[in-house]
């Protein structure tokens, strides 16, 4: 069976979900400074990370931290960690 145009496209754009996260998408961070925000921050603690390419060219990062709430905060404050899937998939279903 001869596959349509319209099929072609959608195989081709699916390969993009089988390329990897970039270093700076990474779901999760450790913060390993506080200096400025000892209240909203605690060291060595695991925090999710949330996509802000503008906020990426400014060296910030944005931080759901402990308010709840995503804020920004200087990219040098945190590090990023890479979850085995077991560990994301539970600390994902406990937020």
């Amino acid at each position: 069976m001869k596959r349509t145009e319209s099929a072609k496209k959608k195989l081709r754009s699916n390969g993009s979900l089988t390329k990897k996260r970039p270093h700076s998408a990474s779901r999760y961070v450790v913060c390993v400074k506080n200096d400025d925000y000892p209240a909203s921050l605690e060291l060595r603690k695991l925090y999710p990370a949330v996509p802000d390419k503008t906020a990426d060219k400014a060296g910030l990062i944005r931080v759901v931290d402990e308010s709840g709430e995503d804020y920004l905060y200087p990219s040098d404050y945190f590090l990023p960690v890479r979850l085995p899937q077991a560990i994301e998939k539970a600390v994902r279903l406990a937020s």
